[in-house]
């Protein structure tokens, strides 16, 4: 394993030139793939070491030697600052599927006159096949998918619940958090926001927004590891009502009560279900220490700063050469991932990753890559532009090797 290096840079031009430090990373040319897997911080694999030990030594007494029952809560707390909620609003548990569920079975509970969700028709597909059960699984529910132009247009009087993804997982275009929940509230609706995309990839504010749900997962730009648990916010205002579909024992107000029947808590702690996985919390949990201490500032403005430097990049030197770049530009709402199409977008990512240059693909056309400025550097952008300009060049792509499939893309 190696570091990247930071060639030659001030601390003007990389703020955070150390916080790759923090990083286990990879022998490879460049990481952009950190919006699909973050790579692993040194402090996740010491947490899990730790919990490995604390499991051999202690045992059962763990729990609470080690605090392991409070880890879900305490990584909660943690995302919410990242996030830009209240203390108290956010909790880590289960999927972002499973939370997304979760999320919106309560919003629909606290709009029972109405029967529709609205969700852009591009939305990631878990969201819309969670949607679709919903809708297939009451009879009255109406799932009304539209372009991401005509989210404010479907807003009427029948709809209980919008729900987007803030970052497109596709082509990075974000949406306008505050003032699209602003206009669901004037509808009468309720807002479930999918941060998958978004959470330490770009600025949040859901308690000054006003959000009602948001949902997300813990591996991408918070770094927790592959599989890490998601998390799930509720406004305050909404934790009397809150109605979570999963009766389970953590969502009890008194777990190891054992009382017969169900009373939930009377937090966000409501949105909890079955025994929290701690290993993988352990790591999650110390992973959002790196993210925490780093000057967000620096971390944003950096994140812009390579997304602007791709973007002129793309245009100059991929445009020509049979790219469309899919994603906004600069000075328009954008994500911190860059996609590109091309006909041949499978085999390029593949021969990339023989350059190591490590991206990923999205069917059917896309090739997508993640800037995730705690540990990838600046000059990553120009060794992505110049290896896809060299493999186009020499047509170094077209090897039979780089077109076989494989299960995971």
């Amino acid at each position: 394993m190696i570091q990247f290096m930071l060639q030659h840079q001030s601390a003007n031009q990389e703020p955070l030139r150390n916080a790759p430090e923090e990083f286990v990373l990879p022998d490879v040319a460049a990481y952009l793939n950190g919006n699909s897997l973050g790579l692993m911080p040194k402090r996740a694999q010491q947490a899990v070491q730790a919990a490995l030990q604390a499991w051999g030594e202690d045992a059962v007494a763990g729990w609470n030697t080690a605090n392991w029952v409070g880890l879900a809560q305490q990584a909660g707390d943690k995302i919410g600052r990242i996030i830009g909620a209240q203390p108290g609003e956010t909790t880590v548990a289960d999927s972002t599927s499973v939370n997304l569920y979760k999320a919106l079975h309560a919003a629909l509970a606290l709009r029972p006159e109405r029967n529709v969700i609205v969700c852009e028709a591009g939305n990631f597909p878990t969201d819309l096949y969670v949607m679709q059960g919903l809708a297939a699984a009451r009879p009255n529910l109406v799932l009304r998918t539209v372009d991401p132009d005509d989210v404010e247009v479907a807003l009427d009087d029948s709809v209980a619940v919008l729900s987007l993804s803030h970052v497109n997982y596709r082509d990075g275009r974000r949406f306008d958090m505050p003032g699209i929940t602003r206009a669901a509230h004037d509808a009468g609706a309720l807002v479930v926001w999918d941060l998958a995309h978004s959470a330490g990839a770009v600025p949040l504010s859901v308690a000054d927004d006003g959000v009602d749900f948001a949902v997300g997962c813990g591996y991408k730009f918070l770094n927790g590891g592959p599989g890490a648990p998601a998390f799930a916010y509720a406004a305050k205002r909404h934790h009397d009502q809150l109605q979570n579909p999963i009766a389970g024992w953590f969502g009890h107000k008194a777990p190891f009560a054992f009382a017969p029947e169900f009373e939930p808590s009377a937090g966000i702690e409501r949105l909890q279900v079955g025994t929290p996985p701690v290993l993988s919390l352990a790591a999650l949990d110390a992973a959002l220490d790196v993210f925490l201490e780093a000057d967000e500032t620096a971390l944003f403005a950096k994140a812009d700063a390579m997304y602007a430097k791709a973007h002129a990049l793309v245009k100059a030197q991929l445009e020509p050469r049979g790219f469309t770049c899919i994603s906004p530009p600069p000075e328009a709402n954008h994500g911190s991932q860059i996609s590109l199409r091309h006909e041949h977008a499978w085999p390029l990512v593949r021969a990339l990753a023989a350059e190591s240059v490590v991206g990923d693909f999205r069917a059917p056309d896309v090739l997508r890559f993640g800037f995730t400025p705690l540990y990838t550097p600046l000059e990553a952008v120009e060794t992505l532009v110049e290896t896809l300009v060299g493999l186009i060049d020499t047509s170094a792509w077209d090897k039979p090797e780089f077109h076989a499939k494989q299960r995971v893309t």
